[in-house]
């Protein structure tokens, strides 16, 4: 592409899938982005419409992909490599950061609310 050497009907059929050429456009490249993270935002809203939580697991065979999109987010938020307004929007669902440090301590909480009742 770069020397020219494909020709107007090849360009077409690149154009028709939205394959972007010309890389200098970044805001095209951006919204793309965007949109995909918007898509799978709105995926994960329906997946916590239908479970009651924002917490997919990377092994659900129906919801893989989800559940890596879900997991990279951790990540990113770890990293300090997340949007601001991408931890606001899944702030505002109940998108919980740190699976681990949340359910090892409602989950101990809980038996010791237990163990308290029979006590």
């Amino acid at each position: 592409y770069k020397k020219n050497t494909l020709n107007s009907e090849r360009l077409k059929q690149l154009d028709s899938i939205g394959v972007i050429r010309n890389f200098s456009d970044k805001s095209k490249a951006k919204k793309k982005c965007r949109m995909s993270w918007e898509q799978r935002f709105d995926e994960l809203c329906a997946f916590k419409a239908q479970n009651g939580h924002c917490n997919v697991s990377t092994h659900d065979k129906q919801n893989k992909s989800l559940g890596e999109w879900v997991k990279n987010q951790r990540v990113l938020y770890r990293n300090d490599a997340l949007n601001s307004d991408r931890i606001l929007q899944l702030n505002s669902i109940g998108f919980i950061w740190d699976v681990q440090e949340k359910y090892s301590w409602d989950s101990r909480f809980d038996e010791l609310c237990a163990f308290k009742a029979q006590n």
